[in-house]
This record gives structure tokens, C-alpha cells and sequence, in this order.
């Protein structure tokens, strides 16, 4: 893809990265499968992809058409090591011209309506 709209990872890394987004399909987490059940329906008025890749990384959804990016985000994203790795990657991804919002398992599972109508303001 030569589309500047957005990155994609050379063919090697592509390869090892699509088999990782696959997997991540079918082993997707509670809240994953939760949001996807909304946005696959076309809740949001504008196309989801799950486990989409994006240069070197794998973004949970990602909204093309608004380079809206979804990041939800287990208790592992707590740990500091982890919360370091995630700016580095939120960073590169923001320089590249996406917009990247994060929320919590416990906000998906449990705040849904809020979560939605924050996401419809980002696709305004």
C-alpha cells in the first residue's frame, strides 16, 4: 500500500504481525468482543477493523476513514514497563497522524454508554 493516510510493516514483519492479529481475533478478551459486538454492527456510522496492523504494531480497532485508533487495555498496561512500551508505541502512532484513545476493560464492561458517546465525539 502506498496510501499516506497510513503505515504499514515491511513484508517479513507484516507476515509475523497478520498471524499475531488473527490470533488475537479468535482470543480476543471480554471487553474486546463486548465493543466489537457495537461496532461491528455499524453502531458507530463508520467501518471498524479489529486487530488492524498499522507499521510494526497492532492496534485493537482502528476506524480508518477517521484514523481513529481504540486501545483497550487490560490490567497488564498498569505495570510500568508496560505503560512505557505504550507511550512509545502512542507516540510513533500520533506522529504518524492517528488519533489514539484508550480505555479500560472495566470501562468497556461496565460504562458502555459513556465509552460509545466519547467515541462518537472523536467521529464527528
Amino acid at each position: 500500500m502506498n496510501d499516506p493516510k497510513w503505515k504499514v510493516a515491511d513484508s517479513i514483519e507484516y507476515s509475523l504481525l497478520k498471524q499475531n492479529a488473527q490470533e488475537n481475533r479468535v482470543n480476543q478478551t471480554e471487553a474486546e468482543s463486548a465493543f466489537w459486538s457495537y461496532a461491528k454492527s455499524n453502531g458507530f456510522g463508520q467501518k471498524c477493523r479489529r486487530q488492524y496492523i498499522i507499521g510494526q504494531y497492532i492496534v485493537d480497532f482502528f476506524f480508518r476513514d477517521s484514523l481513529l485508533i481504540i486501545e483497550i487495555d487490560g490490567d497488564y498496561h498498569l505495570t510500568e514497563e508496560q505503560q512505557i512500551e505504550d507511550k512509545i508505541r502512542q507516540n510513533w502512532l500520533e506522529q504518524n497522524g492517528y488519533t489514539v484513545l484508550r480505555f479500560t476493560n472495566n470501562q468497556i464492561l461496565f460504562d458502555i454508554d459513556k465509552t460509545i458517546e466519547t467515541i462518537k465525539q472523536y467521529l464527528k
